[in-house]
């Protein structure tokens, strides 16, 4: 006969590994495959009516095989059946992890002890007990030296360094992971791989608007230093994002682009300031000033600028007089 007490391992241990592999090679997200699709309930379902049956066909099949034994095979049969394997080094090593005496020594160490005919024998402690007790001293030692004799760091020092490291690892993710930008963190992209999508988002969504050359048509112009709702990284993101005006802007792309995708095309549309366009648009909007740069050398050429137009403006009134100014 076969094994009939193996049936409950064999079934669980195939059904689990096919359900392995079905999460495996089922893209699922964050849920499993068994619990997203209901599709895969029922395969697994039939997998598990199918084990079964395998099982009690094929002990069906044995046990007709059986019958038409004789009885001598038979006997010989259930005999290397009942056969099991010992494992006789698994048995070594367990009786000498354990330290006891087998039964047939125990006479060796009896005590004269006796409790209403019970006695009690002299064992030793289990070797593995012993071990384990002796490791736990030595452990002992060697924290006592290191922490309370040279003063080695204590919870909090290690609560604080654990706090650095994963404020750097959480700053190092921001980093990598580009579609956790926002309007607060975007920076302006440079990298060529970056402006190049950023350009090919740009001719398939913003041309319509603002021109290839960024020249403006429905839209504003985009190479002059006007902006309608602010200039630099920051702010044309966030109108790329949430959209212009009411009723006249600019639709938000927030539903249709990827934060990394906002950044990349925000970062291509800086690239038209101070270029030529075509057929430029007449600048809308206000001259936006980066309030983060410094202007005061700025400020020194304007005021030059403005003593040169005034000197120009008074020779020309002069002339008109007929008075000769050398």
């Amino acid at each position: 006969m076969r094994n009939t007490t193996a049936w409950w391992i064999r079934i669980p241990a195939g059904f689990f590994f096919v359900l392995g592999l079905m999460e495996f090679f089922i893209d699922s997200g964050d849920k499993l495959a068994i619990i997203e699709y209901p599709m895969a309930q029922l395969f697994m379902a039939f997998v598990l009516l199918l084990m079964i049956a395998i099982e009690l066909i094929l002990q069906a099949v044995e046990n007709v095989m059986f019958q038409t034994l004789s009885e001598e095979a038979k006997e010989r049969y259930l005999a290397s059946k009942s056969k099991s394997i010992e494992w006789s080094w698994g048995k070594k090593i367990y009786q000498k992890l354990l330290g006891s005496k087998p039964i047939e020594a125990e006479g060796e160490i009896i005590l004269d002890h006796n409790y209403d005919g019970i006695r009690e024998l002299d064992n030793k402690l289990p070797p593995w007990w012993v071990y384990m007790f002796y490791a736990t001293i030595i452990f002992g030692v060697a924290y006592l030296i290191r922490f309370h004799i040279m003063n080695d760091y204590d919870q909090d020092t290690e609560y604080i360094t654990e706090i650095t490291l994963a404020a750097a690892e959480i700053e190092e993710y921001k980093k990598n992971a580009k579609d956790l930008v926002d309007v607060n963190t975007v920076e302006l992209l440079t990298d060529e791989s970056d402006l190049s999508s950023g350009k090919a988002i740009f001719e398939t969504n913003c041309v319509v608007c603002h021109m290839a050359d960024g020249g403006g048509g429905i839209g504003p112009n985009l190479t002059d230093r006007n902006w309608i709702l602010g200039g630099g990284i920051k702010n044309v993101f966030n109108t790329i994002s949430e959209g212009g005006r009411d009723g006249k802007g600019m639709v938000a792309w927030k539903q249709s682009l990827k934060p990394a995708e906002m950044a990349q095309v925000a970062s291509y549309v800086l690239t038209f300031q101070e270029t030529t366009a075509a057929n430029p648009k007449v600048a809308e909007g206000e001259i936006w000033v980066d309030p983060h740069t410094n202007t005061d050398a700025m400020a020194v050429d304007s005021v030059k600028i403005k003593v040169e137009v005034d000197t120009l403006e008074f020779k020309e009134t002069i002339d008109k007089e007929g008075t000769v100014i050398e």
